[in-house]
């Protein structure tokens, strides 16, 4: 069964995980463990966030979202999993940061606020959807004319399954088993390609190394596991 641009099993596998979200040592901490050097990367790419309009797609409980908005960005997330999405009101009740949340696909959220936002930030979702296209079809229509869309996915070779899956969910058991499936994988020429269809021109590209004994990320120009990707779109 699929629901929008989502496969059912991939929302009930992170609904099932909602009440670990915020847990620094669950089922998800590589997230809390990535957040402080996606956030600066993003930070860094939009050239600050105070003020910024902006849209998180696919914000789970909010992790990513909440961040954004304690550096006074205007935030709305938007996601399919309602159990995630409550999580996400919660915790924001909790730390008095506000953010806006809300249970839509990104294709329809493009219908009905194209070039509404500043930033559309799309954070380890594309290789859970069924069509990454349309996705990033939908977060170029949500960007104003020369603003900023920031992705990050895996690459698809051999490398990114022994340590994506095999190591990181198998071997180290970083992330629950099934996290991932090896043939949604993206190539950074196959997101660029998109991108570009979507109307944007990819900007910046980065990639993600972790030590997994540290529990420590830092970004470098390897892009042959994890990997960010920051598009324009034209004005």
């Amino acid at each position: 069964m699929q629901t929008a641009n989502a496969d059912q099993a991939e929302l009930d596998k992170f609904s099932a995980l909602a009440s670990t979200w915020w847990d620094p040592n669950g089922a998800l901490k590589t997230l809390h463990d990535i957040n402080p050097l996606r956030l600066d990367w993003i930070r860094e790419q939009a050239g600050g966030l105070d003020g910024l309009r902006v849209l998180d797609v696919g914000c789970g409980a909010g992790l990513l979202a909440e961040a954004m908005a304690a550096e006074g960005a205007t935030v709305t997330g938007i996601d399919l999993a309602s159990e995630s999405l409550q999580v996400a009101r919660l915790h924001g009740l909790e730390t008095g940061i506000k953010a806006d949340y809300r249970q839509i696909s990104a294709e329809a959220h493009a219908a009905e606020h194209p070039g509404q936002y500043d930033l559309v930030t799309c954070m380890e979702l594309l290789e859970h959807v069924p069509d990454p296209a349309s996705i990033v079809q939908a977060c170029g229509t949500l960007a104003r004319p020369g603003g900023l869309v920031c992705f990050s996915t895996l690459n698809r070779n051999p490398k990114a399954f022994m340590l994506a899956i095999v190591g990181a969910e198998y071997l180290l058991r970083m992330l629950p088993r099934g996290t991932h499936s090896y043939e949604h994988f993206i190539k950074p020429s196959e997101l660029a390609a998109a991108a570009r269809a979507a109307g944007l021109e990819p900007a910046t590209l980065a990639g993600l190394e972790y030590n997994p004994l540290a529990r420590h990320y830092r970004i470098t120009r390897d892009t042959s596991v994890n990997y960010m990707m920051a598009a324009r779109r034209a004005d």
